[in-house]
């Protein structure tokens, strides 16, 4: 993903590269959990598939803490690796690893001490009872498998090797495929439902053993024993980058949980039961999301493309990406909605033989649910577009808003009304509410795109006074918001004689990196560390849009500290810097009074309003910084000397600084 063909390819080509292995990945991961069903449809009956998916809200939870220690430790290794702080990175990883060991095998535990539990929780009825109880027994058993291997297929694929975390999910896959019938059917050893389950839990350890195995030619680490020490502190902060993963998949978890409760209530008294509903609607939403994963899949391709473009202001390139991919997605929907509404009957038929009411249900189930699934694409596309521009609010809004939002209030309301054809109805209800938000979040985005003002920005090199000093310092400043800190730091730097890098960073960043100067100043402080953010990254490497800037950014900060004796402004510059000589650490704040004054004075903000704006733009300081140190912005320790201006003065404040630097930094004395 060199940015400069991220620029200048031609978007297609880069479609290509990017998408297929995505799309492929995805939709073997869909067909993972359909392989068990169509075998035990042919080899034991419909219910047993009821039962199955019963269980299957189970492994979507164990699935959810999975991803997010995988995807959390990858985007943290992404990021560490980025800084070149490959020590944190080795910490990152092999907490990320033990988080993911120590959960796996509670939940195994407390799952196979609680599983009745967990399957009247889910909606088992008396007649899946059994083949539940029997799948899930087994499943469980090997779910701390599933959850390590997972975790370490997405740290392999951050270590840059996407072919050996493909190939280990497809050797799993493919093993599956040649066991269950093996174990299920009667010319095999006819084990039924435990003997799929069997068949998964191989398949998975399988796939576990090979990631474990991999661990040994880690290409960007060497992870040692002294590295898999389980630290609270570091575990939090990998667990916090994955948490959108968690989410997405605990999402899933809440809709099947209502959904299967109202089958199993109003089912009673229809004359299809409780059975045929719960079997038949999940059997169609797991077809339903080989779909979804190629749409996935597509999108997820063009983050890269719409991201680096979007940051370089080439909004053309965005605009065709973007069309490209609503075009290819809205395809996929429309020949998915022809095969739904057309041969309803041969797709349930691949998963085995049911009574002419399972059919009829299946029949419905497809026409009604999926009635709207042709506008599916847009509204999935649309999802990850915003994630690709740093738009987290809107991306998580979007995720979110189908299944959490519109289906599950609308299943509610409408069974209560229809019973279960009214859980049906909620499908298309659900879509098209989706597809109006998303397409009206979009046309506003597009037609935004191209309409901000461009900034320039001259670099101060201190160049006039250069010769006051002779070996290179670097004096770090942070500040509150409103606290005179930024005039303070540039009177100091004149007092040095020092260069004074604040915004002159940004077109050093922006020259390095080919993003705009306009973008990188609207977005290199964004808030971190909150809910919403978690949902701005990106499939190949899970950082977000914000992480990629703060790498930029280290790499500028580093490179004029290697240059020149500098005085540098904000921006983690004491974190980035503090393996480096001969740095002098400084924080400036004030009381609420000055800064309200300051900044209804220079800054030009309503008196009324300047207090909770002042307050808003330092939390958000704050969240960025301890984001990305795992510190504490506020905390003086961090710092060789804090100072409150509003004491001394600004003038009085640079001055005592001056002599403080002079006094403990090795080029004055």
């Amino acid at each position: 993903m060199e940015e400069s063909n991220l620029g200048t390819e031609k978007i297609g080509k880069l479609l290509r590269k990017f998408a297929i292995p995505c799309v492929i990945s995805l939709v073997v991961n869909a067909l993972y959990n359909i392989v068990d069903q169509i075998f035990i449809g042919w080899g034991v009956n419909y219910l047993a598939n009821g039962a199955t998916n019963i269980v299957f809200p189970i492994t979507i939870i164990c699935l959810s803490f999975a991803l997010m220690f995988g995807d959390g430790t990858s985007a943290f290794l992404s990021l560490k690796l980025g800084e070149k702080n490959k020590k944190d990175a080795e910490k990152g990883v092999a907490n990320g690893i033990m988080t993911s060991v120590v959960v796996s095998i509670t939940l195994g535990i407390l799952i196979l001490l609680f599983l009745p539990q967990l399957l009247n929780l889910f909606g088992c009825t008396d007649a899946l009872r059994e083949y539940a109880l029997g799948y899930g027994y087994v499943i469980a058993i090997g779910l701390p498998f599933m959850m390590i291997g997972t975790t370490l297929n997405s740290i392999i694929r951050a270590d840059g090797s996407p072919k050996f975390a493909m190939a280990s999910m497809l050797t799993g896959a493919i093993l599956n495929i040649i066991l269950d019938p093996i174990f299920i059917f009667d010319w095999g050893l006819n084990m039924g439902v435990e003997g799929a389950a069997l068949a998964t839990i191989i398949s998975q350890i399988v796939t576990f053993l090979m990631n474990v195995m991999y661990l040994r030619k880690f290409k960007s680490l060497k992870l040692t024993k002294k590295s898999f020490k389980l630290e609270f502190k570091m575990a939090r902060a990998v667990s916090s980058l994955g948490i959108s993963s968690f989410i997405t998949q605990m999402a899933i978890v809440i809709v099947i949980a209502v959904e299967n409760t109202l089958f199993r209530k109003y089912g009673v008294d229809s004359k299809f039961g409780a059975e045929i509903p719960l079997t038949v609607q999940g059997i169609v939403m797991k077809i339903n999301q080989i779909l979804n994963s190629i749409i996935i899949g597509i999108a997820a391709g063009s983050q890269p493309i719409i991201g680096y473009n979007y940051g370089a202001k080439k909004y053309d390139r965005v605009k065709k990406t973007i069309k490209i991919v609503l075009t290819l997605s809205f395809t996929v929907s429309l020949v998915a909605f022809i095969l739904f509404q057309t041969i309803p009957e041969q797709l349930i038929g691949i998963f085995g033989s049911g009574d002419a009411l399972y059919n009829e249900f299946a029949c419905l189930s497809f026409r009604i649910f999926l009635m709207l699934t042709i506008f599916n694409g847009i509204q999935i596309a649309s999802g990850i577009f915003f994630q690709a521009i740093g738009k987290p609010s809107k991306s998580a809004f979007l995720t979110l808003s189908r299944q959490i939002l519109f289906f599950i209030p609308s299943a509610i309301i409408l069974s209560s009304f229809f019973n279960v054809m009214g859980v049906l109805y909620a499908g298309p209800v659900a879509d098209a509410l989706a597809f109006i938000i998303a397409v009206t979040l979009l046309i506003i985005e597009i037609k935004k795109l191209g309409k901000e003002k461009q900034v320039s920005y001259a670099i101060s090199d201190g160049s006039d006074n250069k010769d006051k000093v002779e070996r290179n310092l670097i004096i770090t400043v942070a500040r509150e918001y409103g606290s005179g800190g930024r005039y303070v730091a540039k009177l100091l730097a004149e007092k040095l004689g020092l260069a004074f890098y604040d915004k002159d960073l940004i077109e050093i960043i922006a020259n390095d990196s080919g993003l705009d100067a306009s973008y990188i100043e609207s977005n290199e402080q964004n808030i971190h560390g909150n809910l919403l953010s978690s949902f701005n990254t990106q499939y190949y490497n899970n950082l977000s849009n914000d992480d990629n800037l703060f790498i930029a950014e280290s790499k500028a900060i580093k490179e004029v500290a290697k240059k020149r004796n500098c005085v540098i402004v904000g921006r983690c510059s004491n974190y980035i810097l503090r393996d480096n000589k001969n740095v002098i650490n400084i924080f400036l704040y004030s009381d609420e009074n000055h800064k309200v004054k300051r900044a209804v004075k220079y800054y030009g903000l309503k008196k009324e309003n300047a207090l909770k704006e002042i307050n808003k733009i330092n939390k958000n300081r704050e969240k960025h910084y301890n984001y990305y140190t795992h510190q504490e912005w506020k905390d003086f320790a961090n710092y060789d000397i804090a100072i409150n201006v509003d004491k001394l003065g600004v003038e009085k404040t640079a001055d005592i600084l001056a002599d403080f630097v002079e006094r403990h930094s090795y080029i004055y004395k």
